[in-house]
């Protein structure tokens, strides 16, 4: 039989269970509202990390092109050229062969894209430059011109966004300045449809042009003698 006694036992269970739903829920929502105020750096600095991580996905897969398009259609790495879409240079069948960004199965069927505003400098979409005007020290051959590299560079980089690709790689922060200005965005040193691949002495980095801890590195990030920041990635070793 149930009595008034234990149903005034029973509310009061009821009420105190009540009570501390009421606390937990305001606790949790005191906790979330803490986390969305402290939490946007966290965020952005979770993006951020993916976007650099994108910086050396990219001419990875640029490179993958690259050899497959070397392969299919017999190009050697002297002729090939980055011009993008859309494409107003390569006007015959020969020269969409040679062609990195043309669409496949004619040329390499690479993906021409920016890089992320918010890993760049000046807060815009980056542009990726491709050039065989320099050297790395122990990549390939050493000997100037028949041992330049065909490399995809990115000037512009924010100087966190440098370090954490270096330390990513095991670099040195504070050794990645080489000796030369790189002028990557120069429109002589792009390899586009009237580029001359060089053959005389070419600027190099590693031991000789300053910053040791690039000796044999296929990518990373330097600073150059003018102070830009510039993410490069070997595509071709030569």
């Amino acid at each position: 039989m149930i009595t008034n006694e234990n149903k005034n036992h029973e509310s009061g269970n009821v009420l105190f269970l009540i009570l501390i739903a009421v606390a937990l829920f305001a606790a949790l929502s005191y906790a979330v509202t803490q986390s969305s105020r402290s939490g946007g750096g966290s965020a952005n600095e979770e993006t951020s990390l993916i976007n650099s991580a994108s910086i050396s996905q990219y001419p990875a897969s640029v490179r993958t092109a690259i050899i497959r398009m070397m392969i299919s259609n017999n190009v050697d790495a002297t002729e090939i050229n980055f011009d993008p879409p859309p494409y107003d240079d390569l006007t015959t069948t020969a020269l969409q062969n040679r062609g990195v960004f043309y669409p496949s199965p004619v040329g390499g069927g690479a993906t021409y894209t920016a890089s992320p505003a918010d890993v760049m400098d000046d807060g815009n979409p980056g542009t990726w430059y491709f050039s065989a005007s320099y050297r790395i020290q122990n990549i390939g051959l050493d000997s100037a011109g028949s041992g330049n590299d065909v490399i995809a560079f990115l000037p512009g980089l924010r100087d966190s966004i440098c370090n954490r690709l270096n330390d990513e790689l095991g670099i040195p922060t504070t050794d990645r300045t080489v000796s030369a200005d790189l002028d990557v965005t120069a429109a002589s040193v792009q390899m586009d449809y009237d580029y001359t691949f060089p053959s005389a002495t070419t600027a190099i980095f590693g031991t000789d042009g300053g910053a040791e801890s690039f000796d044999g590195q296929a990518f990373g990030c330097i600073t150059d003698s003018a102070g830009e920041n510039i993410y490069y990635h070997v595509l071709i070793e030569r």
